[in-house]
């Protein structure tokens, strides 16, 4: 593929295959939209589960200084009150984290992915892969369609 081509047309991966309708290029750039928004609210889970659990072990450290420091009926009290207790009735972040994928992040994945394998050919992106096309400027050399080497 020359240059010119390269910097013509989006990838392959990302091109409206035949016959596909322009709300069906929306529907799908809306799901797209949609899991990725997902993908956030799951990502901030984990940060979620991350300063949580680091929390619990700072606490931890802090029974062991306030026994050093004396205070052996708060030790006591912090150790059996808060550390290691559950963030939800029977649940630590860790399983929050699992339910969450199990129940609807992982089902909704592959959900998405099988609506796209129907309705694009598996293709993502079609939706911003127009828009980039629609809105750089051909033959720009920092506007190029797709990365280079790539169809």
């Amino acid at each position: 593929m020359t240059h010119d081509e390269q910097t013509r047309s989006p990838e392959a991966a990302n091109r409206r295959p035949p016959g596909m309708t322009d709300a069906s290029v929306e529907a799908l750039g809306i799901l797209s939209e949609a899991l990725e928004t997902v993908e956030r609210a799951r990502g901030r889970l984990y940060d979620f589960h991350q300063l949580t659990g680091g929390a619990d072990l700072r606490l931890g450290e802090a029974v062991t200084r306030l026994r050093e420091a004396g205070h052996t009926d708060h030790a006591d009290l912090l150790e059996h009150e808060v550390v290691g207790r559950n963030v939800l009735p029977g649940y630590w972040t860790f399983q929050m984290v699992e339910a969450y994928d199990d129940t609807y992040y992982e089902p909704f994945r592959r959900i998405e992915e099988r609506i796209r394998a129907d309705l694009a050919d598996g293709r993502r992106h079609i939706q911003e892969a127009e828009m980039k096309e629609s809105r750089r400027t051909h033959g720009h050399p920092d506007h190029s369609a797709r990365p280079p080497g790539r169809e």
